[in-house]
């Protein structure tokens, strides 16, 4: 595992996972907690979610869960390709508000780590993408939340005019509404 860049106060960090392969394929280690933690990644990941798009240009996001269930991710695709999106909502952040963006897919074998106070999207770059992701804490209906994935704020350019989203995704706040 080799740590590329970071973002947002280094607290968001972006790795290439070593892959060893011959003809047969490819073993690749995607997690080791001392490595993480040599990275200064402490979260305790309790969680492994696999999420499936089966079309191009489906977004998924802007999600994060409010205080006390409050996530912290560790993304990346398996199969397919996606623009993945980072917003900063820690409020009294410098960048609260502002993004990062990057492409993740099967052959590049990037991962990103994505603490607390973040929300995250995706879109799917190709049909039958695989995202796998784990989280450090576990799902609560109670504190589900999101930001509408065209804020105007915070200007993201997705790679699709026309969506595939879900019903909920259709309707989540402008970061001015859920924030200010």
């Amino acid at each position: 595992m080799e740590l590329i860049t970071s973002f947002f106060d280094e607290q968001v960090k972006v790795f290439k996972a070593q892959v060893f392969g011959d003809d047969r394929g490819f073993f690749q280690e995607s997690y080791n907690l001392k490595r993480f933690h040599n990275f200064g990644i402490t979260a305790d990941f309790i969680q492994d979610n696999h999420s499936y798009s089966a079309t191009k240009g489906t977004i998924r996001g802007l999600h994060f869960q409010t205080d006390p269930m409050a996530q912290a991710k560790l993304v990346r695709v398996v199969k397919g390709s996606a623009l993945d999106i980072i917003v900063d909502i820690r409020k009294d952040s410098p960048t609260f508000g502002k993004f990062e963006q990057f492409e993740i897919n099967e052959k590049n074998q990037i991962q990103i780590y994505i603490p607390r106070g973040f929300a995250h999207g995706f879109c799917t770059l190709e049909d039958d993408t695989h995202f796998c992701y784990k989280v450090d804490n576990y799902y609560s209906p109670e504190n589900n939340a999101g930001i509408i994935w065209n804020d105007p704020t915070i200007a993201i350019k997705w790679p699709t005019e026309n969506p595939v989203l879900s019903e909920q995704d259709k309707k989540w706040k402008t970061l001015e509404e859920a924030f200010l």
